[in-house]
């Protein structure tokens, strides 16, 4: 692992119970007592994923980690069977079977993968093997997919975006921040070569790598078509050097013949003017190739987005087709004309029960109408019956034509034979009620003291 970035430790590193139980080794037997092994193997399986992705690295071996975790001048004693689990679990695996894994001719450009000693071909499987190799490495399957993540995300977000296909050396150059040495650069394209966002291979002894464009599910072999826009690529940039230097020759010579001029050294001065213009003469002649490449590389890139607008049209029309695989004009106007019939009877029906509900309102208004004409035929208190007289009903010399006037208001008294019996009479004379007065009043005198039947 690399150095470069100090490592973080847990707060119970400094805890001498808790460090002497995690730094002794694992019992034969996980049943002998389930939780505390499973506790210590959590803890290293953490701590070991966490110090690597301190240290940008994501490749392992236990000689580095028994390096890395030393305290008290002790090591660890059951890390190697902390890798054989991690192993089993699928959280590790061998660099080399790694690297192998790759379905493509990795040995070809792979031979750079470990800086200092050579890749072994150890394909003895893990499990069930007796110890594990203390400088074996392995790679550490979680980080180097995240890096694979950034590199991607770098490449994407760079200059070199718009080619595809990039030097192994700008590669390196554009992903110092994110992988710390060219071995975790090439764990991280071998991982994305794996997701097929990657391809790598040999131009005249060189390594390039192609991208994955965006759009694209895959990426493709490199074609002739890439290596041309690879070598006009390298043509444009290496022209733009040379221009620039020329540009800084003839400045320098520009400057040179100015100081032999104020020495007095003309004759000097104007061969540092020739030269001079010389090499501006070149310069022009590089510009104009220059400009010719740059001219080419901006055709090609028309024409590869020319190429991606013709494919989208093409996706667009066979998608339009299946759409409208069922639909026809005379399935269109059937159904419009369907439309207009269901609406048609919906909006009569909705005039039928308008209609009906208009004349259940109707109803309603005349018997709201007859009982206001009920009300209005009743007197509204006892202020509308009429006053009560206060005279005297009976006659007298005083009231004389008063009491005349008050008697004739007064109902006949029913005429009947006198024949009939006192309980007939007074229950016919009960019945009898001032009118005039707005209220009943009974007779309180008995018609058989007041009238005697005639003999």
């Amino acid at each position: 692992m690399s150095k470069s970035t100090k490592m973080s430790l847990p707060p119970e590193w400094d805890d001498d119970e808790r460090m002497n139980f995690m730094f002794s080794d694992f019992k034969e037997n996980r049943e002998v007592n389930t939780t505390d092994w499973d506790s210590k193997m959590d803890f290293w399986t953490s701590l070991i994923i966490k110090a690597c992705r301190d240290r940008g690295t994501v490749c392992v071996s236990l000689h580095e980690l028994n390096k890395s975790f030393r305290r008290k001048e002790k090591s660890p004693l059951g890390l190697g069977t902390v890798i054989q689990s991690m192993a089993r679990c699928g959280k590790i695996q061998r660099e080399s079977e790694f690297a192998a894994n790759v379905d493509c001719g990795w040995l070809s450009w792979g031979v750079g993968l470990l800086l200092v000693k050579p890749l072994k071909w150890t394909f003895s499987t893990l499990l069930g093997s007796s110890g594990v190799a203390i400088e074996e490495s392995f790679v550490i399957i979680e980080l180097v997919k995240e890096k694979a993540a950034e590199l991607l995300g770098v490449y994407r977000s760079s200059e070199f975006a718009s080619s595809s296909v990039v030097s192994f050396q700008e590669l390196c150059t554009l992903s110092t921040d994110v992988c710390a040495d060219e071995s975790t650069l090439c764990m991280a394209l071998l991982q994305l070569q794996r997701d097929k966002q990657v391809t790598v291979s040999l131009h005249e002894g060189e390594k390039i790598v192609k991208f994955c464009q965006p759009g694209q599910d895959r990426v493709s072999q490199v074609s002739e078509v890439d290596m041309g826009i690879y070598q006009l690529q390298r043509s444009e940039k290496m022209l733009g050097e040379r221009v620039e230097k020329l540009g800084l020759e003839a400045d320098k010579c520009k400057e040179e013949a100015r100081m032999l001029l104020r020495e007095g050294k003309k004759s000097q001065a104007l061969r540092c003017l020739r030269g001079r213009k010389r090499v501006e003469k070149r310069a022009d002649n590089l510009c104009a190739q220059l400009e010719s490449i740059r001219g080419i590389l901006d055709r090609i890139a028309q024409s590869q987005t020319d190429k991606m607008v013709m494919q989208t049209y093409q996706a667009g029309v066979a998608a339009l087709r299946l759409s409208l695989k069922d639909v026809t004009v005379e399935r269109a106007e059937n159904l419009v004309d369907q439309i207009q019939e269901l609406c048609d009877t919906q909006d009569e029906v909705n005039r039928t029960i308008s209609s009906m509900a208009s004349a259940d309102e109707d109803v309603d208004e005349l018997e709201q109408e007859l009982k206001s004409l009920m009300e209005e035929s009743k007197p509204d208190s006892i202020s509308d019956f009429p006053d009560v007289p206060t005279t005297d009903l009976r006659p007298s010399r005083e009231a004389g034509l008063a009491g005349m006037d008050l008697l004739s208001s007064l109902s006949a008294v029913p005429y009947s034979t006198m024949d009939m019996t006192d309980e007939q009479l007074e229950e016919e004379l009960n019945k009898l009620t001032l009118t005039d007065s707005g209220f009943e009043q009974k007779k309180t005198t008995s018609p058989a003291k007041r009238l005697e039947p005639a003999h």
